[in-house]
Formats: structure tokens, sequence, C-alpha cells
């Protein structure tokens, strides 16, 4: 299959792929800015998102595309060195028009891994999981699932951590690289890929990348400074 046996195909997967993944950061970003404003209107957003059938099939389908995003970067990357045989370990100087993202993408994949872990561990599990097992007749921590769709509580508990605030930063500034060698480069694969257009592309995926990575950061820094002023209450 051409989407899997040609390395112009895999990179076409990892380009939708990442694509796809990069609108449901938006979206993300856009609602978690919401719980600044307005802490039941976050919490409505999380209720309406929690364990609804819509909601379990686009998790299902988010969690598909990053599996498949991660196969598939790994995948070109040992397809990539190889190609490059033991020149890999030839001691030469780095090409001048590499970006540095672009010759760390696969360490700056893993550190999204495992902040990604991290996420889930602090959010998904404690939110979407349990309402995901009282729905299959599953035994599920009453005090749990009572604070469940109280997405806001959650996002105070955990940005009231300096330790958590720091390692979400750390992630963030990762992601921030990530995403601005990967959203213009998936453009470059898809075939957008002139010399006008390409430089247009890094533009907008650095201006992209910082707004979206920015607002998230955002949200992790007011939540720990309401900490500090008022212990989370104001």
């Amino acid at each position: 299959m051409w989407l899997s046996n040609s390395s112009v195909g895999r990179k076409v997967v990892m380009s939708v792929t990442g694509i796809a993944l990069v609108l449901f950061l938006t979206f993300h970003m856009a609602m978690n800015l919401v719980a600044i404003i307005s802490a039941d209107g976050y919490n409505m957003i999380c209720e309406f998102l929690g364990a609804n059938w819509y909601a379990l099939v686009a998790t299902a389908g988010l969690a598909a595309l990053f599996v498949i995003h991660i196969i598939y970067a790994f995948w070109l990357t040992m397809q990539n060195r190889k190609a490059r045989g033991s020149e890999r370990y030839a001691v030469v100087d780095k090409p001048k028009t590499v970006e540095w993202a672009s010759q760390n993408m696969l360490v700056l994949g893993l550190i999204v891994i495992v902040g990604l872990g991290l996420h889930l561990f602090n959010f998904w599990a404690k939110m979407q999981l349990p309402e995901l097992m009282h729905n299959m007749g599953m035994h599920a921590d009453t005090l749990t699932l009572a604070y469940a769709a109280n997405g806001a509580y959650h996002i105070q508990q955990t940005f009231s951590s300096p330790v958590y605030v720091v390692l979400y930063l750390v992630w963030l500034f990762a992601l921030w690289f990530h995403l601005t060698h990967g959203f213009w480069s998936s453009m470059q694969s898809l075939g957008w890929n002139n010399k006008v257009w390409i430089n247009r592309w890094k533009c907008i995926s650095n201006i992209y990348s910082t707004v979206v990575v920015l607002g998230f950061a955002l949200v992790v820094v007011v939540f720990f400074v309401k900490t500090l002023i008022c212990g989370g209450a104001c």
C-alpha cells in the first residue's frame, strides 16, 4: 500500500494525522481558556463532553490518530537512520539551513508523549474514565465520580502544585518546538512547498504554535497565581 510502502506515503500519513491533532489542540486550548473566565462555564463544557457516545467516539478517534502519528514518526526516523548508515556516526558540522527542531523532533516527540501521559493521569483518569466505568457498571469511587465533571476543580488542584506547573511548562516548551517545525513540514509534505508558500507556512506555523502554546501556558500560570493569592478561592 502506497501510504505504508513509500517514504512519501508515510510522510503524508504523518502530515494528515499531525494536522488533525493540531486542530484538536486548538479546540482544547480554547476550551481551557473558558476556565479562566468562568468555572461554571468550563464545567458545563466538561459535562457535555463527559462519557457520552459522541465524546467516546471522538476520544477513540484521537487516540487512533495519536498512535498512528507516533508509529509513523518512529518508522520514518528508523528509515532515515538506516538510509544514512555509518554516516550518522561521523562528526560533521550541522547544516545551518537545518532547524534545531528538525534535528531533534524525536526527542521533542518523546517529551510530548511523556507530557501527554502526565496530562491523562491528571485529567482524563479523574474525569472521563470514572464516568465511563460507572456507565459500564464497573466500580468507581463515589467521591471521584462526584468530581468527574468538575473540570475547574481538577485544574485548580493540579496547578496549585509548583512541581506540576514546572513540568507542564517544560512540556509546553517542547510542544512549541515540535509544532513550529511539524506544522509547516506537514504542508511541505502535502505539496505546498514552493519558495513563496513554504516561507509563508513557516511564518504561520510560528504564529499559530505560539498562540496555542501561550493559551495553554496562560491557564497554568493563572491558576497557580490564584493559588498563591487566595488559595484558589478567587
